[in-house]
C-alpha cells in the first residue's frame, strides 16, 4: 500500500538541534563528523528550523507529544508537536538554523549547520524529531492510520521521557520518503547520528535556512 501526502503536515522529531555555547557546538559537531555518535539535542525555548532535500526512513510512526522548558528568561514553555520516529534514515542536502536574539553588543547570532550535501547522506538510528510544523512532499508505504500510540510497532516505539498518551491517536508506515521539506522543530533525540560533509557557521544577524 503506498500514499502520498503534500503540503503543510504537522509532525514531530526531525535534525540535530543546537547548544547556544559555540565551543560546545563546534565539539558536538566535529564528533558527529568524524563519525556515529548518539544525539540528544534541544535549544531550551528555541525553535529551529531544517530543510533537507530528502529523507529516506524505514520503521516510520509518528504520534503527539508535549515538548517543555524554558525561555531565555527563565519562564517555563510547554508546545504540542508530533513526534516522527524513524527507526533508521538518511538525509540528503541537510541545513539546520537556531537564532539566539539580544545578545549584548551583538543583537541577533545564526549558526547555520549544514551536511549530506555531497554523496554521502547524514544517516541516522533510531530517530526523533519533535516538529511544530512541516512541509514537504511525502511518500509512505504500507501506512496505518489510527492505531494507537502505544501499538506503533513499525517505528521505534515511543520515546522514553516523552510526554504523550500510549492510547492517543498514531500512524506508522513500513518506509517514508519525503522531499523539499521545510520545517520547524523543537527537539531531535537519535541512537545514532553521523553528519558527512558537515560545515558549520555563525554570523551577526537573522540568517535561517528558510
Amino acid at each position: 500500500m503506498e500514499s502520498q501526502v503534500r503540503g503543510g503536515t504537522r509532525w514531530k522529531r526531525f535534525a540535530v538541534v543546537m547548544v547556544p555555547s559555540v565551543a560546545a557546538t563546534a565539539a558536538i559537531g566535529v564528533a558527529l563528523a568524524q563519525g556515529a555518535l548518539a544525539a540528544s539535542f534541544s535549544v531550551s525555548g528555541q525553535s529551529f528550523k531544517v530543510t533537507a532535500d530528502r529523507l529516506d526512513g524505514t520503521g516510520f510512526s509518528q504520534y503527539g507529544a508535549i515538548d517543555s522548558g524554558y525561555t531565555l528568561d527563565g519562564k517555563k514553555t510547554a508546545h504540542p508537536v508530533a513526534v516522527s520516529a524513524f527507526k533508521s534514515a538518511t538525509i540528503k542536502g541537510m541545513c539546520q538554523s537556531v537564532v539566539t536574539p539580544d545578545i549584548p553588543l551583538l543583537g541577533s547570532v545564526s549558526l547555520v549547520l549544514k551536511a549530506g550535501g555531497g554523496d554521502t547522506p547524514v544517516e541516522a538510528e533510531n530517530l526523533y524529531i519533535d516538529v511544530e510544523d512541516l512541509e514537504a512532499n511525502a511518500t509512505f508505504r504500507g501506512i496505518d492510520i489510527g492505531v494507537a500510540a502505544k501499538d506503533a510497532s513499525k517505528g521505534p516505539g515511543i520515546a522514553k521521557g516523552d510526554t504523550a498518551n500510549p492510547y492517543g491517536f498514531a500512524q506508522q508506515a513500513d518506509s517514508a520518503t519525503l522531499t523539499d521539506v521545510k520545517q520547524t522543530a523543537w527537539a531531535t533525540t537519535a541512537g545514532t547520528f553521523k553528519l558527512s560533509g558537515l560545515k558549520m557557521s555563525l554570523s551577526k544577524g537573522v540568517k535561517e535556512c528558510y
